[in-house]
């Protein structure tokens, strides 16, 4: 399966249109035409539905324009590392990120990098740990941040030096807020707020049996997403401390659980990944900002 083949693929099925693909691509209609058909040949199925004026995706079209993104990315990810391996000046650093004020350490390595290589760039992906890892996983990211612990078979990893404190964003003039901390006999009934993956996982560790009456009424993926439903009224939000604004000009206000729920962070890559040079530098970097003189 040629590359090139895919990526007019890629082409016509956002554009939806041969014409207009073709000139995007600088290629005349029928030696797109051609490259179409050889890749439905090749795959022994129909990938478009020819209309009128214009074309759409089978479901055959659909799963290849899935697999396609992915494969053109790490093949592009690959040119660029080969690009990069004699280039210390700089490159390209891919980053998976969990949501956490501790990614404050990850930015002042990457500052501190920036300062001996002004070339770098970095790519960021925000993501719950599946999103993220299934990414580290295909090698389309040199790095992840999690807010799980990894797995030690498939990840080496560093730990962050802090822990993420649990607890819930409500509007300040709430009846709840006036209490100092949130325990879960002050949630059942309401309508909460927060990520599938802190609902199966962190909220059970700590309410225990209480589980099977709180309410999640929505789940999001980011918290100041989430935190502008809580502003209009829809509900309380469990997150992390430090993630929305809760100072006192603000109209959320932030109490900690309890008992007590922290989650730690961690820094995570591939076991037996090769580093391109400037990702071995930003991880050197990475357990300078980390170790405790520095944290």
């Amino acid at each position: 399966m040629e590359i090139r083949n895919l990526r007019y693929f890629l082409a016509v099925a956002r554009e939806e249109n041969m014409t207009r693909a073709a000139e995007l691509l600088h290629v005349t209609q029928p030696t797109l035409s051609k490259a179409l058909r050889s890749l439905e040949e090749e795959l022994g199925c129909k990938l478009f539905e020819r209309h009128s004026f214009s074309i759409s995706l089978t479901d055959e079209g659909i799963l290849l324009r899935e697999r396609a993104e992915d494969l053109l990315e790490m093949a592009d990810k690959i040119e660029r590392e080969f690009l990069m391996l004699d280039d210390i000046t700089g490159g390209d650093l891919y980053l998976g990120l969990g949501e956490s004020y501790q990614i404050r350490y990850l930015a002042r390595a990457i500052r501190a990098l920036k300062d001996l290589y002004p070339k770098i760039s970095y790519h960021i992906t925000s993501g719950d740990t599946e999103q993220v890892t299934e990414k580290l996983d295909k090698g389309l990211l040199d790095f992840a941040v999690l807010c799980d612990t990894p797995d030690p078979k498939k990840y080496n990893s560093i730990e962050f030096p802090e822990a993420d404190v649990w607890g819930v964003v409500m509007p300040r003039d709430c009846p709840l807020a006036k209490k100092k901390t949130v325990r879960a006999d002050d949630l059942i009934g309401l309508p909460l707020i927060t990520s599938e993956q802190s609902w199966k996982n962190d909220i059970p560790k700590w309410c225990g049996e209480r589980m099977a009456e709180l309410n999640l009424d929505g789940s999001f993926r980011l918290a100041y997403n989430a935190s502008v439903f809580v502003l209009e009224g829809l509900g309380y939000q469990l997150t992390f401390d430090k993630l929305v604004n809760t100072s006192q000009d603000s109209e959320l206000t932030f109490r900690p659980l309890s008992p007590r729920l922290e989650t730690k962070l961690y820094l995570i890559w591939n076991k037996y990944q090769t580093f391109t040079p400037i990702a071995e530098r930003f991880l050197e970097q990475m357990r300078l900002s980390l170790s405790p003189s520095e944290a």
